[in-house]
């Protein structure tokens, strides 16, 4: 089945789906995204993709060319045409198409933001918990990884290199510490208390973090946001990441060290469950 793909105010099959070759995102990855679930045909945690994309786009001065009550209709449409009961809506804005490749920023008044969005369909999104092997690697990424863009070639080498060792994904490390997933925030658990990176330029700031963090205070949860190092990780009791794809998912094994004897822990459980039925609610 062809999908229906947003494209610059306009809906059309994917296959007839074009952007000029100047493109700046597609020439130097100046651009920004987000991926947004959808579950029940409605999307979650809407509201705070819009506003880190709003800070994204700020932080690269880049123009932000839709309202968020226009952008979630364009959500809305695309789950309406393409049928999405389960699954994930990519948007992507870069600064536009230049009249030539080149490395200083185009003047505002002479280019237009390009927007994307398209679906993606995940049947049993919600209901699927696996447990998850993960490496550690080095963590050489640029140093604002705080903003969503779409510079992803280094984490992209990280799952294929988790790939390659028989894992599903890796952790990286910088001056000794645990930053984040290739595409997740992470935490780990002792002595029942959650443990994971403060916010800085060095991680995103993800949404599905920021909710689940709440909900374990919530929950009378302890919380405590601190560095930690991958042999601490694998001395923790449980492990686990969240992200707006996986929601919250459990970690049993980092490198060659076994967790929880290798099953999901109680806390990572527990908090994927609260963080469902929570999100839900709030759907829209």
């Amino acid at each position: 089945m062809t999908r229906t793909v947003y494209v610059n105010g306009e809906y059309l099959p994917e296959t007839e789906a074009r952007i000029s070759i100047f493109d700046r995102g597609f020439l130097f990855a100046d651009a920004v995204y987000e991926v947004t679930s959808v579950l029940g045909g409605k999307m979650i945690a809407f509201d705070g993709h819009a506003e880190r994309l709003k800070r994204s786009l700020s932080e690269l001065d880049m123009d932000n060319p839709i309202s968020t009550e226009d952008l979630l209709e364009v959500h809305r449409e695309l789950v309406r045409l393409n049928g999405i009961d389960e699954g994930l809506i990519y948007l992507q804005i870069s600064r536009g198409a230049a009249s030539d490749r080149d490395f200083a920023f185009p003047d505002p008044d002479e280019v237009k933001p390009t927007v994307v969005l398209f679906t993606q369909s995940k049947p049993g999104l919600a209901e699927t918990v696996r447990p998850m092997k993960v490496i550690s690697i080095d963590d050489i990424r640029w140093g604002r990884r705080d903003i969503k863009t779409v510079q992803l070639l280094y984490p992209s080498m990280g799952k294929m290199m988790a790939k390659a060792a028989g894992a599903d994904d890796a952790w990286m490390v910088e001056d000794g510490y645990v930053t984040e997933g290739t595409s997740n925030n992470v935490y780990i658990v002792k002595d029942g208390k959650i443990i994971t990176r403060a916010l800085s330029n060095d991680i995103l700031h993800g949404i599905t973090r920021a909710a689940v963090l709440r909900y374990a205070e919530e929950a009378q949860m302890e919380v405590e946001e601190r560095n930690f190092t991958i042999e601490e990780a694998q001395n923790a009791d449980e492990a686990f990441f969240t992200s707006a794809s996986a929601f919250v998912m459990p970690v049993v094994q980092i490198d060659d060290k076994k967790l929880g004897g290798g099953e999901p822990g109680r806390v990572a459980l527990r908090l994927r469950e609260i963080y469902l039925d929570e999100s839900l609610k709030t759907a829209v």
